[in-house]
């Protein structure tokens, strides 16, 4: 589903027109420049939404008919759920789980994280994965050059850094096996699987 047919489903529930929420739904979906399958969505989980949906779209926005409206249940019940068939939301450990290890993974991030340590705000942001699988393997989704040139300067207003990174977008995606339930819901992640049964 592209960002106009989100963007009218928005319409239908909240009213206004579609250009009060459709650069949302197309951001949802900028990671289709990295992926063109539907890999492409580990912004379609409750991290993305809060770590950075909110924080560059702010809490609620306020629509054609002055009208405020939630932007976590407006990703949630008008973008992410319709993609998976509105039988679940993935979690952000459901797409690690899918990534491939790689031995010289902890060397690698602790080399980017040296660069960083000792700014709170910016390592908070990158280290949220980690903190929030408890995976090293998940750091793939924020240590490399679209998150901090594409997905920090609008979260952090700060500017983009022009340099060669030794990690790379492609590299997250590359490693991330393509499981059933990416294909539109019709499997359950492990995380919605014990409710698989109410969900149906």
């Amino acid at each position: 589903m592209n960002a106009y047919k989100h963007s009218e489903i928005s319409v239908r529930r909240r009213s206004g027109i579609i250009e009060d929420y459709y650069s949302i739904h197309d951001f949802i979906d900028c990671t289709k420049e990295l992926c063109s399958d539907n890999r492409h969505r580990i912004l379609h989980t409750m991290w993305g939404v809060k770590r950075v949906i909110i924080p560059i779209f702010g809490h609620t926005i306020k629509n054609s008919d002055n009208k405020l409206v939630n932007v976590k249940d407006l990703c949630e019940q008008d973008h992410i759920l319709p993609d998976y068939r509105d039988r679940f939301i993935p979690t952000l450990n459901d797409f690690v789980m899918a990534i491939e290890e790689e031995k010289d993974d902890l060397q690698r991030f602790n080399d980017f994280f040296a660069s960083y340590k000792d700014d709170k705000e910016l390592s908070d942001l990158l280290l949220s994965p980690l903190a929030n699988t408890g995976s090293i393997k998940s750091l793939l989704i924020t240590h490399n050059s679209w998150f901090i040139n594409e997905i920090v300067p609008k979260i952090l207003k700060r500017e983009p850094e022009i340099k060669n990174f030794n990690i790379k977008p492609n590299q997250l995606f590359d490693r991330m096996r393509f499981e059933p339930w990416m294909n539109n819901g019709f499997d359950y992640p492990n995380s919605a699987k014990q409710n698989q049964n109410l969900l149906i």
